[in-house]
């Protein structure tokens, strides 16, 4: 079973975080969202007080809707493809997606065998080094290079343990990750609106959340946050909720 924090009342909003994070990651934008829904923050396979959980993006999926439940699920980078995984499987649970930074995988098999070795050699500097080295080295790379200092939640990301990170890179990295883009119009065809996030700076991903929506079709769209990176919903959290509480709302 997956730790979980619930506050607030209305409408279930289930929050997913990103590796390295935890479900206490989301800060205020969590606290917003309380004053409308009631919030469950997730702390996902291997990380925070689910260190110990050991699951691939299917079982994460699964074990993700067994404690949300019937909710709108609000995914971030990893956590949004471990929210793409539930809804693939559990259409039924899944009233309303919200994927920020997401990916449907990497199609190329030679692509995806080079990542699995580069998360490979992540697991060697996370073991040799430590969390605290692993994360300053983690949050150095371009990705993140708009994410401010006090916004990188590095109090919450040190909760995190070596054998959790590792086994997280291992299991749901998306070098081991099966390419769903072959599956994505499944969740126009379950009714499910999807609302696809990208920093607009976020070269990459916007790419890729516009080949999600295309994939999925007419029931998603896409929406950038201005002047953000990888990890909008922490470099501009008011742009962010301007975004997502309409579409939340609109269910």
């Amino acid at each position: 079973m997956l730790h979980a924090a619930v506050e607030g009342k209305g409408s279930r909003v289930v929050l997913v975080h990103g590796f390295t994070k935890t479900g206490a990651s989301w800060g205020p934008v969590a606290e917003v969202l309380a004053r409308r829904h009631e919030v469950v923050r997730v702390d996902a396979p291997g990380h925070g007080r689910s260190a110990d959980v050991r699951a691939d993006l299917w079982e994460g999926g699964r074990l993700l809707g067994d404690v949300g439940g019937r909710a709108a699920y609000v995914g971030y980078s990893m956590g949004g493809r471990l929210a793409l995984h539930l809804a693939l499987q559990r259409p039924e649970l899944v009233t309303r997606l919200v994927l920020l930074g997401a990916t449907g995988g990497i199609a190329d098999a030679a692509e995806r065998a080079v990542r699995r070795v580069a998360d490979e050699n992540l697991v060697h500097l996370l073991e040799d080094a430590g969390v605290e080295a692993f994360l300053e080295r983690w949050l150095a790379l371009p990705l993140f290079a708009g994410l401010p200092s006090d916004a990188a939640g590095m109090e919450q990301r040190m909760t995190n343990t070596v054998d959790g990170l590792a086994s997280s890179l291992r299991l749901t990295g998306t070098g081991t990750q099966d390419p769903l883009w072959d599956r994505l119009g499944e969740l126009g065809e379950a009714g499910i609106p999807v609302l696809v996030v990208a920093g607009a700076l976020d070269d990459k991903f916007r790419s890729l959340g516009e080949r999600l929506v295309d994939g999925i079709g007419p029931t998603a769209s896409l929406e950038l946050v201005d002047d953000a990176g990888h990890a909008a919903h922490l470099e501009r959290p008011d742009v962010f909720l301007d975004i997502v509480e309409p579409f939340l709302r609109s269910g």
